[in-house]
Order: structure tokens, then C-alpha cells, then sequence
């Protein structure tokens, strides 16, 4: 089976931040495959932005370089040469008035076009570009502007963002990219819970015990200690990406599959759940920090080491135990986890249903487990149901849990497009159904920002956890104090 391919109207894509990391390794390698699978038009360009001075055939060497470096070396074939022709180059800087009429006199050759613009620099910046944009006429009824997170670092500075942005664009106009959001797997889960008479019917406090999200990375902050000495994983990773995922998993169904029935859906799960503050952020939460450790390659420094600051007190961990104030999830909680320096680099969504209420089955036959459906977001995208059944053979009844596996990759045998791909097509499309509007993102920080507080006034250090562990065994404890264990295929 392969997928439909469907091309976009012609556009310009222009890219802040152009000739930076998130474009090299993301952003134009998603392109070209969209370009390799027949979806951009002819007429459609991508031209690259930033402060550092590059001729267009610098960009294009720099981005073969960026195709040999993230593509699979399969799929680099004469596409290359074609779409590096797409590319342009022109050196703007953000703040000042260098390089804005290049630019103007650029984009005028597609005045009629789909244009977007996707500042892939730093939060700050997002005010001032939308600014200079409107200054020299560049924002048309089909401009977009698609900003990466963090949209701030609290309600106040995301206000502030946001307003900086609403004054040159309408929020119909602006993209909040949640990269989540495209994966594949979160995508089957709209189409599990709405799209079979299977699931939900049992989506409810009645038939679910709890629900388990993980999302957990081996590396450690790589090249982003400035940033993420700042923000910590409350910020880096449970304020969005972390946040959306339970919103998906608890929101009701929408009227109907459009941006803002979605969207007006996961708001009323954010405003529904229960307040973690200084009151019960001890008992509900647990933060850590690693320290040295090891790996399957060797020693793993601590985080103080990799930042350069032996006192940090940051977050690299969190464990949390959330629920939601309503009558589909009332008594079922949420436990959340996220982490850098962990034993694998794995993002996955756990709903664990009740048990059987009573056994038919005598002591021989073995433990009943309860049904798990288990939705593998990466690295390897698929969906497992894990069922009680007979183990096969003669020797009377013996049961067996096991899962009907369906891996995406082997289902369909076909490369999974990256989150990226769906994401920029959709922009072009006008589809804003997987981006964040402003009310659910000032919503998220509202609930967000008393944990950070309430840190900020105990001044409890994280617990520390060594390099290569599954964090502090105090999030252990925050599960099993209930009963229930974190889910794990390996134990």
C-alpha cells in the first residue's frame, strides 16, 4: 500500500534562521522528500534567510551537505540537483534594515502566491521579523507565519509573544508548530479513538484504569545548554509537546475534523486539569537532574559538566501525576514522564484498561494482565494491543499475554514521513488543525507556571539520577504508591 500524493499550490517558503540547525536537519531535508514524491509544484521556492552572508551556490553545496548528512542514502537520487534548484539564499538581518528590500524584490515575482514564513530563530526574534515583515509590505491575505516553541517561557512573556506577532499577522495566519503533533502514531490516535466502534465506547473512567506517556531521550543537551539551562524539561518539553499528547488522548470528540473543533476540544482538557501548585507539587511531582554515569559507549558526564555550571539547579527530569477535573476521566490519573540521558530515546502513549473483575481461570493457568493499548510515537512509529490469551499446544489452559503488533513500517512498506513533511504541507494547505492556537498555548503556561513557582519557593534541588537510568527511583515510587508500574516491554 503507498500513500496518495496530493501536490500543494505553487508558494514561497522563506526560512529565518535558514542556514541553521533546524533547517539543515529538519526543515530542507522534509522538503526535498515532499519534492521527491512529486507534492511541490514546479513554481514553488524555498529561500533561505539569516544574517550570515552566502551566495545562493553556497546554499545549495551547504544543503547537499545537510541531504548526505539526514537523508537516507537510498533515497538520494537525481531529485537532489532539481530541488537544490528551488533554493535561494538572501543575508537579512532580523533587526536592522539589511537585506529587507533584496528580499521585497524577490518575493514580488510570486505577489499572487501562497507565501510563508517560518522563523526558525530564537523566541525573541519573532516579534521584531513580524515587525520588519509588515514594515515593508511583505505580509499578503496568503501569508503565513509559522513560529517554533518555546512561545515564551511563561503566561506573561508568551503575551507578550503572541501580541508582538497579532499585530502584523491575524491569528487565522499563524502557525504554532508542535513538531508532535505530525507524527504519525499521534495521527492513529484520532483515527483509533474516532474511526472504529472498538475504542470508544470504553474511552472512559469506567474501562481505563490510567493512562502512561513517556518521552524519553538518551542524549543529553547536545548544543542547546544555553537554552536549556534556561528552560528545563517543565518548559522544553512538558509545557507543548507533552501537554498536546494528553489532550489528544483525553479530549472528546469533536463535531468534526476542522482546526477549530480540534483545537476548541484540547483547550477544554487543559482548562479542566487540576492545579499542581505549592500546595501538592511535592506529592504529584518529582524532578531530577543526571549526574556522571554510563552508557552503551562508555562514561556519561553529568549535566553540570555539559552546561559548565556546577551549580545548577535545572530539571533534565520529570515524573507527574495529572488529572483531569471531568466526568469521562474522573479518578483516572495521568502519569507523565520526560527525560534527557535516559537508557533509549523513546516516545510512547500507554492506556491501560481495568482489570477483568473476576477470574474463571484456577492458579495454574497463570496471571491475568491487564489490556494495554500502547501507541509507539518513536522511534519506530506503530501500535500494540496487548491481550490475554491462550498459549498455544496441549497441557490445559495456560494463558499468555502478548500483543497484536502492527510496526507502520512493515504494515504499509513504505518509508514513514517525517512529522516536518505533514507539517510545512499543511501550511501551505491552510490547515491549521495540528498547530497550537494562542488561547491553548497562554492555557498550557496558566497550568505550568504555578510548578515552576512552587520550585522557585521551595528551592528543593532535583533528585539526582546517574547518566543512562530511568531518572530518580522516586518516580518509581510516584507510580507504585498507587499500584501500578511503569509500563516496560523489556521486563
Amino acid at each position: 500500500m503507498t500513500s496518495r500524493i496530493i501536490a500543494v499550490d505553487p508558494f514561497d517558503l522563506v526560512v529565518f534562521g535558514g542556514s541553521g540547525d533546524l533547517a539543515y536537519r529538519k526543515l530542507l531535508p522534509a522538503l526535498y522528500h515532499r519534492h521527491r514524491d512529486g507534492q511541490l509544484p514546479a513554481a514553488a521556492r524555498i529561500i533561505g534567510v539569516s544574517r550570515r552572508p552566502m551566495s545562493d551556490d553556497d546554499y545549495r553545496a551547504a544543503t547537499r551537505q545537510a541531504l548526505i548528512d539526514h537523508v537516507d542514502k537510498n533515497d538520494l537520487d537525481g531529485s537532489v540537483d532539481t530541488f537544490l534548484q528551488r533554493l535561494h539564499y538572501l543575508p537579512v538581518d532580523a533587526q536592522a534594515e539589511t537585506g529587507w528590500d533584496a528580499l521585497a524584490d524577490l518575493l514580488k515575482a510570486g505577489e499572487d502566491r501562497i507565501r510563508a514564513f517560518y522563523l526558525a530563530v530564537a523566541p525573541e526574534l519573532f516579534g521584531p521579523i513580524s515587525e520588519k515583515l509588515g514594515a515593508h509590505h511583505l505580509v499578503t491575505p496568503k501569508t503565513r507565519v509559522i513560529i517554533e516553541k518555546p512561545v515564551g517561557h511563561d503566561l506573561a512573556s508568551a503575551k507578550e509573544v503572541n501580541d508582538d506577532v497579532g499585530k502584523f499577522f491575524d491569528e487565522s495566519q499563524v502557525y504554532r508548530i508542535d513538531h508532535y503533533l505530525g507524527k504519525e502514531t499521534v495521527q492513529n490516535l484520532m483515527a483509533l479513538r474516532f474511526g472504529n466502534a472498538l475504542f470508544e465506547p470504553l474511552w472512559n473512567s469506567a474501562h481505563i484504569d490510567h493512562v502512561q506517556i513517556t518521552a524519553a531521550e538518551s542524549i543529553g543537551v547536545a548544543g542547546r545548554a544555553g537554552y536549556y539551562d534556561h528552560a528545563g524539561a517543565l518548559r522544553d518539553m512538558m509545557q507543548n509537546h507533552l501537554i498536546q499528547l494528553l489532550c489528544l488522548v483525553a479530549m472528546e470528540a469533536p463535531g468534526h475534523m476542522d482546526a477549530d473543533s480540534m483545537r476548541d476540544e484540547k483547550l477544554k482538557v487543559i482548562r479542566a486539569l487540576k492545579p499542581i501548585d505549592a500546595s501538592n507539587a511535592a506529592h504529584l511531582i518529582v524532578r531530577g537532574q543526571y549526574r556522571d554515569g554510563s552508557g552503551p559507549e562508555g562514561a556519561l558526564p553529568a549535566y553540570t559538566k555539559e552546561v559548565n555550571n556546577s551549580s545548577s539547579t535545572t530539571e533534565t527530569f520529570i515524573a507527574l501525576k495529572a488529572e483531569i477535573d471531568n466526568w469521562r476521566w474522573a479518578g483516572v490519573p495521568f502519569y507523565v514522564r520526560t527525560g534527557k540521558r535516559l537508557p533509549v530515546r523513546e516516545s510512547e502513549i500507554v492506556v491501560a484498561f481495568r482489570k477483568i473483575p473476576h477470574s474463571i481461570f484456577d492458579a495454574n493457568a497463570g496471571t491475568i494482565e491487564e489490556n494495554r493499548l500502547v501507541l509507539r510515537i518513536q522511534p519506530d512509529e506503530g501500535v500494540k494491543l496487548w491481550l490475554m490469551i491462550k498459549d498455544p499446544g496441549p497441557g490445559g489452559m495456560r494463558l499468555r499475554y502478548v500483543p497484536l503488533d502492527m510496526s507502520f513500517a512493515e504494515q504499509f512498506g513504505a518509508r514513514s514521513p517525517d512529522a516536518y513533511e505533514r507539517l510545512l504541507l499543511d501550511v501551505i494547505r491552510g490547515n491549521q488543525t495540528l498547530f497550537m492556537r494562542r488561547d491553548e498555548v497562554e492555557a498550557a503556561w496558566a497550568w505550568i507556571d504555578p510548578i515552576a513557582e512552587a520550585w522557585e519557593k521551595s528551592r528543593d534541588a532535583p533528585k539526582p539520577y546517574p547518566a543512562g537510568t530511568w531518572g530518580p527511583t522516586a518516580a518509581i515510587a510516584l507510580i507504585e504508591r498507587d499500584g501500578r508500574t511503569w509500563h516496560d516491554e523489556s521486563a
